[in-house]
């Protein structure tokens, strides 16, 4: 198998990332500009953001998933926390989440250490959730090697006569992370690939450091 792809090019040109005009706190700017691609058309899911994490095999692993929700603390989202993903996190839990908006020719790589939130708020957003995503998570051994499709399948049946007319509660096993940022760089695409790059790094006395680099 074999296949060039040395011709796929764009020329990025849309925006521009200049110091003079981006705020001292790096969430006050993701807010900026997660309303701007929101509020933009071509991108189906804006909180879709990849989660990188390194395994318990030694090697680094990456998915996407959905943030649900950020504050001036850092970035939420939810998880088994008895998968693999969870089980690294539980090993180490410093992670990488990246966000890539093509329809804006932006990335935003984010680099943080992961905590379980606290019980009260993962009930809180679990009974959010439609009735079957909250089984979906209860009948999900996320991670784990299942015969087929049809286990799921049946074992949904079943939850779902089990729990008819009962409310559903939040197994102890999944909940939501908090990613507290010590580093966010920002990506801007710029003509003849000459990128715009701003990090901030956190410091000891919680002010943000602000570099731009080389792209």
């Amino acid at each position: 198998m074999h296949r060039d792809l040395g011709n796929h090019r764009k020329s990025y040109n849309k925006s521009a990332l200049n110091e003079q005009a981006i705020s001292d706190n790096p969430l006050e700017l993701f807010q900026k500009w997660f309303y701007e691609v929101e509020t933009a058309e071509g991108i189906d899911e804006p909180n879709a953001m990849t989660v990188s994490t390194l395994g318990l095999d030694g090697y680094p692993k990456s998915r996407v998933v959905l943030l649900k929700k950020y504050t001036f603390e850092g970035f939420i989202f939810y998880s088994n926390y008895q998968s693999e993903k969870g089980k690294a996190i539980q090993a180490d839990p410093r992670v990488c989440l990246s966000f890539f908006w093509p329809n804006m020719e932006r990335q935003i790589i984010i680099k943080g250490k992961a905590e379980k939130i606290a019980k009260n708020l993962s009930d809180g957003y679990f009974e959010s959730r439609p009735e079957g995503s909250k089984l979906g998570a209860i009948v999900s051994d996320q991670s784990s090697v299942i015969e087929s499709r049809e286990v799921l399948e049946v074992e949904l049946k079943k939850l779902e006569e089990k729990y008819k007319g009962k409310e559903i509660e939040r197994p102890d096993y999944w909940g939501g992370y908090l990613v507290r940022p010590v580093s966010m760089e920002f990506w801007q695409g710029r003509d003849n690939r000459l990128h715009d790059r701003i990090r901030y790094t956190l410091q000891e006395d919680f002010d943000w450091k602000i570099e731009r680099l080389a792209p």
